[in-house]
């Protein structure tokens, strides 16, 4: 989404594509950007989980999006294709299975070069560009490993951030195909009575990317305590979150400021061990930033200024007392053990 509708050329230095964006007034976040590939690259980041995503949106949906399914579908293929782009020059290698996750992991716990490709997992952000489940079968033959059924609003196969019902057909029968195939249900952003609906209707494995917890930011974006129990239960994982709004209560969005609130990234932590005190361990959270979720860092921690910086919260865990063992785990063994266990 970010190569394509913003034209961000993720191999550039970040400071670069930041300079190319001074004076453009046509996204909130233009010379804001967090995310590069060198950035990553400096922060240690070797896998990532990266979206496919593209709204359908019916006469009566004010959000913005695409007029038709099959205009959804196309904008999924092209954002496919800058992935496959970014393979072809060495940026990128896809994560299909444990054997090609085994082959990432050692090779980013082993000293790896300046310019080590990037693992990346494919997942879907809302299903609403399926025309049909056939489009599903042919995704997961493209790499797609990952879905979450619903973004923001009404969708076709399930309701998303600020919308209220359940699944209904379509959802049930897309999620007996997700079953069927191994893809792995993706919780976010499913409204309340979709997550309930979801999760009694599918068996495979579910994760939640990037969430945080409604105690501390009361709004249906988050999950409540009853939420993060089941999703415990069901051996799930919850990435973490650092969109500023989901960070702290009563964020206004272009009038509150990181720096208002005296948002730090040590904020996050807060999150993390909020859920962390409910499963009674640290294997159920991870690092799921949303870095590349169409803000920059004035919709950050006012200490965040690239995605590198999300290395820092090892030390963060340390302060608040949490074990090496668990600190392994928060930034990147909890995730691995799911894959490994969902692949299995």
């Amino acid at each position: 989404m970010n190569a394509l509708l913003w034209n961000r050329d993720f191999t550039r230095p970040l400071e670069e594509i930041r300079q190319r964006e001074r004076g453009l007034t046509d996204k909130k976040d233009r010379a804001r950007g967090v995310v590069s590939f060198p950035e990553m690259r400096r922060g240690k980041i070797g896998i990532c989980v990266a979206t496919q995503i593209a709204r359908y949106v019916k006469l009566d949906n004010p959000l913005p999006g695409w007029h038709s399914p099959a205009q959804a579908w196309a904008q999924t293929q092209g954002q496919l294709a800058w992935y496959r782009a970014m393979e072809e020059v060495g940026e990128l290698v896809p994560i299909t299975d444990v054997a090609g996750l085994e082959r990432q992991v050692a090779l980013w716990q082993n000293d790896p070069p300046p310019d080590a490709p990037i693992g990346y997992l494919l997942s879907l952000e809302g299903a609403d560009s399926l025309v049909t489940l056939h489009h599903l079968e042919r995704s997961y033959a493209q790499g797609l490993r990952a879905l979450g059924p619903a973004h923001y609003g009404p969708g076709t196969y399930a309701q998303g951030t600020d919308a209220m019902g359940g699944i209904g057909s379509r959802g049930r029968e897309l999620l007996a195909e997700m079953e069927r195939l191994g893809i792995i249900l993706d919780a976010t952003h499913l409204c309340d009575d979709s997550f309930w609906e979801a999760l009694a209707h599918f068996n495979g494995p579910v994760w939640a990317s990037h969430n945080n917890c409604r105690a501390l930011v009361p709004h249906n974006r988050q999950f409540t305590d009853e939420q993060i129990r089941v999703l415990i239960e069901r051996g799930a994982v919850i990435g973490a979150a650092l969109d500023a709004w989901m960070m702290v209560p009563g964020w206004v969005r272009g009038q509150t400021t990181p720096e208002s609130t005296g948002l730090k990234l040590e904020r996050i932590i807060d999150h993390l061990d909020h859920i962390c005190q409910i499963a009674g361990n640290a294997r159920h959270v991870g690092i799921g930033t949303d870095l590349d979720g169409g803000f920059g860092y004035e919709q950050t921690p006012s200490d965040l200024d690239s995605i590198a910086d999300v290395a820092r919260l090892a030390d963060l865990l340390a302060k608040r007392g949490y074990t090496p063992t668990d600190i392994e785990g928060v930034m990147h063994g909890n995730f691995l053990r799911f894959l490994r266990e969902a692949w299995a």
